[in-house]
């Protein structure tokens, strides 16, 4: 059985000016009960999400479903959170991070550098899972070389 949505007015402008602050530091703990907890991946990125919305003075809605009540489970979780206007799947900073292996704070370090691109929706990050994959042969392709992959001699 769904709960009943639970709606959220927007912050106070002070509020909203300390959460963003806080989130800009980019390191999050969430305590439960004066406990530090860390949450899982697809949790961490619900409670962000949420916050990054709070912390942009958005009203915002929560609400959940039930696969009982005859909806199908969300395999989503791995499918892409947008796409472009040409279909392409677009990752999340998280997303991409969680495909190439790698923490999202080098992704983002990648991706300000160039290395990787990214396109932005306001100011989020969105990055296709075919480039995080180039990068990923291009990484691999350069550790064979430098371990003695290449055969050919190195004439």
């Amino acid at each position: 059985m769904s709960q009943s949505p639970r709606h959220t007015s927007a912050l106070p402008a002070q509020e909203v000016r300390a959460l963003s602050r806080a989130l800009s530091a980019g390191d999050v703990t969430v305590f439960v009960d004066g406990t530090a907890l860390r949450l899982p991946a697809a949790a961490r990125d619900a409670v962000l999400d949420l916050l990054v919305r709070m912390g942009r003075g958005e009203d915002v809605v929560v609400t959940s479903r039930d696969p009982a009540d005859g909806a199908e489970p969300r395999a989503a979780a791995r499918e892409p959170a947008a796409r472009n206007g040409s279909g392409i799947p677009l990752l999340t900073t998280s997303q991409a991070a969680a495909a190439a292996g790698i923490s999202h704070t080098y992704l983002r370090n990648l991706t300000d550098a160039g290395v990787i691109p990214v396109e932005y929706r306001g100011t989020h990050r969105r990055i296709r899972l075919s480039d995080v994959e180039a990068w990923l042969r291009d990484q691999q392709a350069r550790t064979a070389r430098t371990q003695g992959g290449d055969i050919s001699g190195g004439q």
